[in-house]
């Protein structure tokens, strides 16, 4: 009964956002959009597919199947719809994090660092670079803590690259609460690096 279909691995880190599908009009939807450093497979996922092993050559489980791009349009309009071959699966170390603390407790706790940022471009000593510009330090976050301010761009954590508003959101959201993380940071075209201890999100935070 059971098929299974091969691909490759296209990327790593790739920040997708998905919102909640569901049609029952008794289930509980959130506003907020979930965000994901997903991995990209060209392996087949449809519908249905979700919650499916991504697995390596050595059937070791490397993700779990969560989404898949499509083309479409609001108007109706489009003549292509449906799957275009790219597919994302959370990666196995997340979604083992988030089904422990469900089993011990649950409920599971995400990891929060207090800002809010948008897609910028920033100076980068004689070079352009996309970053994250942050538009709002929330006080007595692990963000102010670490000493970010409202304009530095952040463009990496923990070494992997930053472009943009979403790549932060799915870089934070892929680790732990009580994990430290060093930001690279460009302030005023200078380059810094910050240590931030990210705690648990607020149940009221948006």
């Amino acid at each position: 009964a059971g098929t299974v279909t091969t691909g490759i691995v296209s990327a790593l880190n790739r920040p997708v956002t998905t919102t909640d599908q569901s049609t029952d009009p008794n289930a509980q939807t959130s506003a907020d959009p979930v965000v994901t450093n997903a991995i990209q497979t060209s392996a087949a996922i449809n519908p249905g597919n979700s919650g499916g092993a991504l697995v390596n050559a050595s059937g070791q489980l490397i993700g779990i199947n969560s989404a898949i791009a499509s083309l479409g349009s609001s108007d109706g309009s489009s003549t292509q719809s449906g799957n275009i071959g790219i597919g994302f699966a959370i990666p196995v170390n997340e979604a083992r994090s988030i089904a422990e603390q469900l089993i011990s407790s649950g409920t599971a706790t995400h990891p929060y660092l207090g800002v809010s940022s948008k897609d910028g471009l920033v100076a980068d000593g004689s070079a352009k670079r996309s970053a994250a510009v942050l538009t709002t330090v929330v006080a007595g976050t692990p963000a102010d803590k670490a000493g970010l301010h409202v304009g530095d761009a952040i463009i990496a954590v923990d070494g992997n690259s930053i472009d943009g508003s979403l790549s932060l959101v799915a870089q934070v959201r892929e680790r732990n609460v009580g994990d430290k993380v060093t930001l690279t940071v460009l302030r005023a075209g200078q380059s810094m690096s910050l240590t931030s201890t990210l705690i648990a999100k607020p149940a009221t935070t948006p």
